[in-house]
């Protein structure tokens, strides 16, 4: 399944504005409603927050647009509609802030990078990179060449740069920019700030994109635990590195351990946000992935379908979010052979796919490979080989050759001509996916296992027994040190390992492996009938 497209995280957002300690000022003062605004904004008060907002911008409109109150009320009260998903509010205010920014100071003062930024940010959460990215360069060029401690502001724009750079699957350039906009961001604010947690939490992510999963836990586990002593166990932000905790754990198949992440980072953001906000749907999508993972297909579906109602209502039947909703409805209808529905599913997405990020992306290139493992179920090979080949022509294009996402392909594409009884083919695509795999990822990463199970295949269709089972041996062994020794996806792949020891006649570990993985089994079952219980 896919993950809903621009991830779970929040961006930095700089708001004009006093310090807190004008609470003690009258409460019909524009700073004292200002400040209050901030106040209730950075502990994730969002309708508290836009309360104060749209009150000190009532006042400022009597000092006129000349005074810049006015533009940081109306940025103060524009990002608290982007924080609550009121997302076209947001950007009229933003739009009429700057250009009383530019009218009072120019295009290039700082203080109106300050609200270019934040319409920036608001572009990202909506999909329209192509807008954002130019906004935040700018930004970043207008902090690097302005006197005075600018850290903090260069380390909003690289984060955020960062952001469209990781978006887009360009993990090299967003690497060494989220890695200088923590260092700035440490140098300024100390190692325990809510800022060095976002970035902390953003380069996770990367880092699980690329399948670098033991780094980006320890990343994800620092930024939840420093937003956790900074924010409290109930802010927003507190929910953000809890979905994205949970996510690093379920792709490393520790369902038992994310599950309740998600179920707390649910909780938290139907308090704090309201039931119908995209936060709310990002971790609905997430929950699904998980559920799916365990075979409870109409908790799946109902999760999946309300959060690409959330989405539609909230961005657009257009915006990519709603895409990866409807790819995963297709994902979860191929699991239960509902092959038309899938396919219908499939194509609905990959049409938002290619009409807000291009044909050329890897969002189209997911839906593709879905496709195509959809045309091998059917058994229509001719289609299944077009699909795979026109995916790994993207990804090997967008990534470069030597990436794990053309290793997936190469792997593919490779299943297709085992199909065929091209075994050489096969052979060939394998072995470069593996040894991708092995180079980018490492000999023990969760991916490796795939081409080497296939090489068995095809050592197995050529009656080469001993070589099958020792790829299949490697194989197995990685999987059981990301599964565990007792995940039910295991059983059925030890069933065919010690089918081929005994074909190497090698009976006595056959038999070893039979007996683990009829535990297995027994074991499962008995956790699905405890589970049937308790619901």
């Amino acid at each position: 399944m896919t993950k809903t497209v621009n991830g779970c995280y929040t961006l930095l957002v700089f708001l004009a504005g006093a310090s807190a300690a004008a609470a003690l000022l009258p409460a019909a003062d524009w700073k004292a409603l200002s400040d209050r605004g901030n106040e209730a904004y950075h502990r994730g008060a969002y309708q508290e927050a836009e309360k104060f907002y749209a009150d000190a911008l009532s006042q400022a409109t009597n000092f006129g647009d000349r005074d810049d109150r006015v533009a940081a009320s109306l940025s103060g009260l524009a990002t608290a509609y982007r924080a609550e998903g009121k997302y076209s509010q947001s950007e009229k205010l933003y739009q009429r802030a700057i250009e009383l920014r530019e009218t009072n100071f120019g295009r290039a003062h700082p203080e109106t990078a300050v609200l270019l930024n934040n319409l920036g940010s608001l572009y990202q959460i909506q999909g329209r990179y192509a807008e954002a990215e130019p906004l935040f360069k700018k930004c970043l060029a207008v902090w690097e060449q302005a006197p005075g401690d600018n850290r903090r502001h260069i380390a909003t724009s690289l984060n955020n740069l960062a952001g469209i750079y990781r978006t887009r699957a360009h993990y090299a350039e967003a690497e060494p920019l989220y890695r200088r906009a923590l260092a700035l961001n440490e140098a300024a604010e100390g190692g325990e700030h809510p800022s060095v947690a976002l970035v902390l939490n953003n380069l996770a992510l990367l880092l699980e994109n690329q399948g670098k999963f033991a780094a980006a836990r320890s990343l994800a586990e620092e930024a939840l635990a420093i937003r956790e002593r900074t924010l409290g166990p109930q802010h927003p932000d507190t929910a953000i590195s809890l979905n994205n905790l949970a996510d690093v754990l379920r792709d490393q198949v520790y369902l038992d351990q994310a599950e309740p992440l998600y179920q707390r980072a649910l909780a938290i953001r139907e308090k704090t946000l309201g039931p119908d906000h995209p936060q709310v749907a990002e971790t609905l999508n997430s929950l699904a992935i998980l559920y799916k993972e365990r075979g409870r297909y109409d908790d799946a579906e109902r999760m999946l379908r309300r959060a690409v109602n959330i989405f539609d209502n909230s961005l657009g039947q257009a915006h990519p979010r709603v895409a990866a909703g409807w790819n995963n409805l297709g994902q979860l209808a191929f699991t239960r052979h509902d092959f038309h529905e899938a396919a219908r599913l499939y194509r609905r997405a990959m049409a938002i796919w290619e009409k807000t990020l291009g044909p050329n992306q890897p969002e189209t290139a997911s839906t593709l490979i879905n496709l195509g493992a959809l045309s091998f179920a059917r058994k229509k090979l001719d289609d299944a080989e077009r699909f795979y080949r026109r995916a790994l022509e993207i990804n090997q294009a967008h990534f470069g050759p030597a990436n794990p996402k053309t290793a997936a392909d190469l792997n593919n594409l490779g299943t297709v001509l085992y199909a065929r009884k091209r075994y050489n083919e096969a052979e060939t695509l394998y072995r470069r996916s593996l040894e991708i795999y092995e180079h980018s990822v490492g000999t023990d990463h969760a991916t490796v296992s795939d081409p080497l199970l296939n090489l068995a295949a095809v050592y197995v269709a050529r009656r080469r027994f001993p070589e099958a089972a020792q790829f299949y041996g490697r194989g197995m062994a990685i999987l059981e040190r990301v599964m565990g020794s007792d995940n039910a996806r295991l059983a059925g792949r030890l069933e065919i390992y010690a089918a081929l020891l005994r074909k190497s006649e090698n009976y006595a570990e056959a038999e070893k492996v039979q007996v683990r993985a009829t535990g297995i089994r027994v074991k499962t079952a008995l956790r699905a009938e405890e589970d049937s219980e308790t619901r």
